[in-house]
Protein backbone atom coordinates (compact mmCIF):
# COMPACT_ATOMS: atom_id res chain seq x y z
CA UNK A 1 0.00 0.00 0.00
CA UNK A 2 1.35 3.55 -1.22
CA UNK A 3 0.25 5.68 1.75
CA UNK A 4 1.68 9.30 3.90
CA UNK A 5 1.39 10.23 7.39
CA UNK A 6 1.65 13.51 9.04
CA UNK A 7 1.54 13.15 12.44
CA UNK A 8 1.24 16.47 14.15
CA UNK A 9 2.29 17.43 18.26
CA UNK A 10 2.35 20.74 19.50
CA UNK A 11 3.09 21.33 23.25
CA UNK A 12 4.98 24.67 23.35
CA UNK A 13 2.90 27.73 21.40
CA UNK A 14 5.33 30.63 20.73
CA UNK A 15 2.85 32.79 22.21
CA UNK A 16 1.38 31.62 24.70
CA UNK A 17 2.32 31.50 28.43
CA UNK A 18 3.94 28.46 29.64
CA UNK A 19 0.94 27.89 31.71
CA UNK A 20 -1.02 27.28 28.67
CA UNK A 21 1.10 24.91 28.10
CA UNK A 22 1.27 21.48 27.24
CA UNK A 23 2.44 18.12 28.22
CA UNK A 24 1.51 15.06 26.15
CA UNK A 25 1.02 16.11 22.60
CA UNK A 26 4.72 15.51 21.39
CA UNK A 27 4.40 12.15 22.81
CA UNK A 28 1.35 11.53 21.21
CA UNK A 29 2.63 12.40 17.44
CA UNK A 30 6.28 10.40 18.34
CA UNK A 31 4.48 7.30 19.44
CA UNK A 32 1.63 7.69 16.84
CA UNK A 33 4.28 7.88 14.35
CA UNK A 34 6.36 4.81 15.88
CA UNK A 35 3.44 2.58 15.51
CA UNK A 36 2.88 3.37 11.82
CA UNK A 37 6.20 2.22 10.66
CA UNK A 38 6.13 -0.66 13.42
CA UNK A 39 2.65 -2.19 12.69
CA UNK A 40 0.91 -0.46 9.94
CA UNK A 41 3.61 -0.60 7.03
CA UNK A 42 4.01 3.26 6.63
CA UNK A 43 8.01 3.44 5.46
CA UNK A 44 9.80 5.97 7.36
CA UNK A 45 9.90 8.14 3.96
CA UNK A 46 6.22 8.49 4.40
CA UNK A 47 5.68 9.78 7.85
CA UNK A 48 6.19 13.96 8.08
CA UNK A 49 6.57 14.07 12.27
CA UNK A 50 5.92 18.08 13.15
CA UNK A 51 6.37 19.00 16.71
CA UNK A 52 6.61 22.00 18.49
CA UNK A 53 8.31 24.92 16.85
CA UNK A 54 8.33 23.00 13.32
CA UNK A 55 4.30 22.49 13.36
CA UNK A 56 3.78 25.86 12.34
CA UNK A 57 0.51 26.82 10.60
CA UNK A 58 2.30 26.90 7.24
CA UNK A 59 4.14 23.31 7.62
CA UNK A 60 1.20 21.64 8.84
CA UNK A 61 -1.14 23.27 6.33
CA UNK A 62 1.32 22.91 3.60
CA UNK A 63 2.03 19.34 4.08
CA UNK A 64 -1.71 18.45 4.08
CA UNK A 65 -2.05 20.45 0.80
CA UNK A 66 0.77 18.75 -0.70
CA UNK A 67 -0.30 15.07 0.43
CA UNK A 68 -4.00 16.00 -1.13
CA UNK A 69 -1.87 17.00 -4.76
CA UNK A 70 -0.19 13.55 -4.58
CA UNK A 71 -3.43 11.81 -4.03
CA UNK A 72 -5.06 13.64 -7.02
CA UNK A 73 -1.52 13.13 -9.70
CA UNK A 74 -1.94 10.20 -12.10
CA UNK A 75 0.40 7.69 -11.44
CA UNK A 76 1.03 8.11 -8.11
CA UNK A 77 -1.13 5.36 -6.75
CA UNK A 78 -1.94 6.67 -3.42
CA UNK A 79 -3.82 4.68 -1.47
CA UNK A 80 -4.18 6.09 2.07
CA UNK A 81 -3.05 9.41 4.32
CA UNK A 82 -3.05 9.63 7.50
CA UNK A 83 -3.16 12.64 9.50
CA UNK A 84 -3.15 12.87 13.46
CA UNK A 85 -3.52 16.50 15.70
CA UNK A 86 -2.40 16.93 19.36
CA UNK A 87 -2.75 20.04 20.16
CA UNK A 88 -5.20 22.92 22.01
CA UNK A 89 -8.10 23.43 19.98
CA UNK A 90 -10.24 26.69 20.24
CA UNK A 91 -12.87 28.99 18.14
CA UNK A 92 -12.69 32.03 15.96
CA UNK A 93 -16.27 33.77 15.36
CA UNK A 94 -17.58 32.84 12.04
CA UNK A 95 -17.47 35.34 9.06
CA UNK A 96 -18.69 33.76 6.45
CA UNK A 97 -22.55 32.73 7.77
CA UNK A 98 -22.01 29.50 7.17
CA UNK A 99 -22.34 27.80 10.85
CA UNK A 100 -25.73 27.64 12.61
CA UNK A 101 -23.70 28.15 16.14
CA UNK A 102 -21.72 31.38 15.08
CA UNK A 103 -18.60 29.76 15.62
CA UNK A 104 -15.50 28.35 13.68
CA UNK A 105 -13.61 25.62 15.26
CA UNK A 106 -10.23 25.62 14.88
CA UNK A 107 -6.67 23.57 15.65
CA UNK A 108 -3.64 26.12 17.51
CA UNK A 109 -0.85 25.83 15.38
CA UNK A 110 2.85 26.79 17.73
CA UNK A 111 2.77 30.38 16.03
CA UNK A 112 -0.86 30.84 17.01
CA UNK A 113 -0.85 34.95 17.66
CA UNK A 114 -3.34 37.32 18.58
CA UNK A 115 -4.80 39.94 16.12
CA UNK A 116 -7.03 42.24 17.43
CA UNK A 117 -9.69 40.82 19.78
CA UNK A 118 -9.27 37.27 18.15
CA UNK A 119 -6.62 34.43 17.14
CA UNK A 120 -4.78 35.47 13.98
CA UNK A 121 -6.67 33.12 11.66
CA UNK A 122 -3.33 32.71 9.95
CA UNK A 123 -1.88 31.48 12.84
CA UNK A 124 -4.75 28.33 13.55
CA UNK A 125 -6.16 25.95 10.98
CA UNK A 126 -9.97 26.46 10.68
CA UNK A 127 -12.59 23.85 10.28
CA UNK A 128 -13.45 25.45 7.28
CA UNK A 129 -10.08 24.92 5.52
CA UNK A 130 -10.41 21.37 6.49
CA UNK A 131 -13.51 20.22 4.82
CA UNK A 132 -12.15 22.38 1.62
CA UNK A 133 -9.44 20.61 1.58
CA UNK A 134 -10.53 17.19 2.50
CA UNK A 135 -13.80 17.10 -0.21
CA UNK A 136 -10.49 17.13 -2.90
CA UNK A 137 -9.90 13.15 -1.68
CA UNK A 138 -10.32 11.06 -4.78
CA UNK A 139 -12.04 8.09 -4.59
CA UNK A 140 -9.97 4.89 -4.12
CA UNK A 141 -7.54 7.12 -0.90
CA UNK A 142 -8.57 6.22 2.67
CA UNK A 143 -8.26 8.94 4.52
CA UNK A 144 -7.57 8.22 8.67
CA UNK A 145 -8.43 11.35 10.60
CA UNK A 146 -7.18 11.20 14.48
CA UNK A 147 -7.96 14.38 16.31
CA UNK A 148 -6.65 14.41 20.34
CA UNK A 149 -7.72 18.40 21.01
CA UNK A 150 -11.04 19.91 22.02
CA UNK A 151 -12.92 21.52 19.15
CA UNK A 152 -15.14 23.67 21.67
CA UNK A 153 -15.26 25.41 25.03
CA UNK A 154 -18.58 24.34 26.61
CA UNK A 155 -17.26 22.18 28.96
CA UNK A 156 -14.52 24.27 30.36
CA UNK A 157 -16.12 26.51 33.25
CA UNK A 158 -14.40 27.60 35.90
CA UNK A 159 -15.23 25.37 38.14
CA UNK A 160 -14.53 22.12 35.90
CA UNK A 161 -10.94 23.02 35.57
CA UNK A 162 -10.10 23.48 39.20
CA UNK A 163 -11.67 20.33 40.04
CA UNK A 164 -9.15 18.62 37.45
CA UNK A 165 -6.03 16.68 39.16
CA UNK A 166 -3.01 18.46 38.57
CA UNK A 167 -1.55 16.24 36.56
CA UNK A 168 -4.64 16.82 34.12
CA UNK A 169 -5.22 19.71 31.84
CA UNK A 170 -7.99 20.44 28.71
CA UNK A 171 -6.82 20.75 25.41
CA UNK A 172 -8.32 24.10 24.80
CA UNK A 173 -7.36 27.82 24.66
CA UNK A 174 -10.43 30.59 24.68
CA UNK A 175 -10.13 33.29 22.51
CA UNK A 176 -7.51 36.09 23.68
CA UNK A 177 -9.21 38.52 25.04
CA UNK A 178 -13.03 38.92 26.89
CA UNK A 179 -14.32 40.92 23.78
CA UNK A 180 -13.44 37.94 21.36
CA UNK A 181 -14.75 35.33 23.63
CA UNK A 182 -18.09 37.27 23.34
CA UNK A 183 -17.74 37.34 20.11
CA UNK A 184 -17.72 33.33 20.07
CA UNK A 185 -20.10 33.26 23.00
CA UNK A 186 -23.60 32.93 20.75
CA UNK A 187 -26.60 31.20 21.08
CA UNK A 188 -26.53 28.03 20.31
CA UNK A 189 -22.48 27.38 20.13
CA UNK A 190 -20.75 24.49 20.85
CA UNK A 191 -23.11 22.09 19.61
CA UNK A 192 -21.11 21.30 16.41
CA UNK A 193 -19.96 17.17 16.13
CA UNK A 194 -17.39 15.65 14.58
CA UNK A 195 -19.07 14.74 11.34
CA UNK A 196 -19.78 19.10 11.15
CA UNK A 197 -15.64 19.36 11.34
CA UNK A 198 -14.44 17.46 8.55
CA UNK A 199 -17.85 17.22 6.44
CA UNK A 200 -17.78 16.28 2.77
CA UNK A 201 -19.76 16.13 -0.30
CA UNK A 202 -21.75 12.95 -0.98
CA UNK A 203 -19.83 12.71 -4.00
CA UNK A 204 -16.33 12.24 -2.93
CA UNK A 205 -14.80 9.64 -0.39
CA UNK A 206 -15.36 10.01 3.30
CA UNK A 207 -12.79 10.30 5.96
CA UNK A 208 -12.54 8.12 8.68
CA UNK A 209 -12.06 10.62 11.73
CA UNK A 210 -11.50 9.68 15.19
CA UNK A 211 -11.59 12.45 17.87
CA UNK A 212 -10.66 12.51 21.66
CA UNK A 213 -14.11 13.76 22.94
CA UNK A 214 -17.48 15.25 21.81
CA UNK A 215 -17.94 18.42 21.27
CA UNK A 216 -19.21 20.40 24.60
CA UNK A 217 -16.33 18.32 26.61
CA UNK A 218 -12.88 18.30 27.46
CA UNK A 219 -9.89 16.13 25.42
CA UNK A 220 -7.78 15.54 28.35
CA UNK A 221 -3.75 15.88 28.66
CA UNK A 222 -2.99 13.27 31.48
CA UNK A 223 -0.21 11.57 33.38
CA UNK A 224 0.26 7.94 32.77
CA UNK A 225 3.01 6.30 35.04
CA UNK A 226 5.49 8.94 34.94
CA UNK A 227 4.98 10.05 31.21
CA UNK A 228 1.88 12.49 29.36
CA UNK A 229 -0.02 11.45 26.30
CA UNK A 230 -3.61 12.60 25.74
CA UNK A 231 -5.58 10.37 27.79
CA UNK A 232 -7.75 9.35 23.86
CA UNK A 233 -4.17 8.81 22.61
CA UNK A 234 -3.21 6.57 25.29
CA UNK A 235 -5.78 4.48 25.54
CA UNK A 236 -5.92 4.37 21.58
CA UNK A 237 -2.27 3.39 21.05
CA UNK A 238 -3.18 0.62 23.50
CA UNK A 239 -5.63 -1.30 21.49
CA UNK A 240 -3.61 -0.22 18.34
CA UNK A 241 -0.89 -1.75 19.90
CA UNK A 242 -2.74 -5.35 21.14
CA UNK A 243 -2.92 -6.50 17.12
CA UNK A 244 -6.33 -7.80 17.26
CA UNK A 245 -7.52 -6.24 14.33
CA UNK A 246 -10.92 -5.21 15.97
CA UNK A 247 -13.29 -2.87 13.96
CA UNK A 248 -13.34 1.00 14.35
CA UNK A 249 -16.30 0.48 15.98
CA UNK A 250 -14.89 -2.04 18.16
CA UNK A 251 -11.82 -0.07 19.65
CA UNK A 252 -13.65 2.59 19.75
CA UNK A 253 -16.33 1.16 22.34
CA UNK A 254 -12.55 -0.47 24.31
CA UNK A 255 -11.18 3.27 24.21
CA UNK A 256 -14.24 4.86 25.78
CA UNK A 257 -14.22 2.00 28.14
CA UNK A 258 -10.80 2.44 29.79
CA UNK A 259 -11.51 5.99 29.68
CA UNK A 260 -14.53 5.81 31.80
CA UNK A 261 -12.53 3.40 34.00
CA UNK A 262 -9.84 6.29 34.70
CA UNK A 263 -12.69 8.38 35.55
CA UNK A 264 -12.23 10.58 32.41
CA UNK A 265 -15.33 12.39 31.48
CA UNK A 266 -14.77 12.67 27.87
CA UNK A 267 -16.41 9.94 25.29
CA UNK A 268 -14.69 9.65 21.84
CA UNK A 269 -16.03 9.87 18.82
CA UNK A 270 -15.88 8.09 15.54
CA UNK A 271 -17.17 9.19 12.41
CA UNK A 272 -16.82 7.01 9.75
CA UNK A 273 -19.15 5.27 6.93
CA UNK A 274 -20.73 2.51 7.91
CA UNK A 275 -18.23 0.08 5.89
CA UNK A 276 -15.23 1.91 7.96
CA UNK A 277 -17.01 0.83 11.13
CA UNK A 278 -16.98 -2.55 10.72
CA UNK A 279 -13.60 -2.56 9.29
CA UNK A 280 -10.34 -2.86 11.06
CA UNK A 281 -8.56 0.45 11.47
CA UNK A 282 -6.25 1.30 8.78
CA UNK A 283 -8.41 -0.81 6.36
CA UNK A 284 -9.98 0.18 3.08
CA UNK A 285 -13.33 -0.60 3.00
Amino acid sequence: MKQLALCVGINRFENLPMSSWLNGCVNDAEDLSALLGSAFGFADSSITLLTDQAATRDAVYGTLVEALDRANTPGEHLERILFTMSSHGTQVADTDNEEPDGVDEAFATCDLRQVGTQWDLESLIVDDELHTLFSRLPEGVLLDVIFDTCHSGSGLRAMDQLLLPDDRRPRFVPPPTPLGRDGTAVAGANTRILRDLVRTSSAVAKPVSLAACQADQEAIDANFDGRYNGAFTHFLLEELRSGAGASRADVVKRVNKKLRARKFEQIAQLEAPDPGKTTAWGTAF
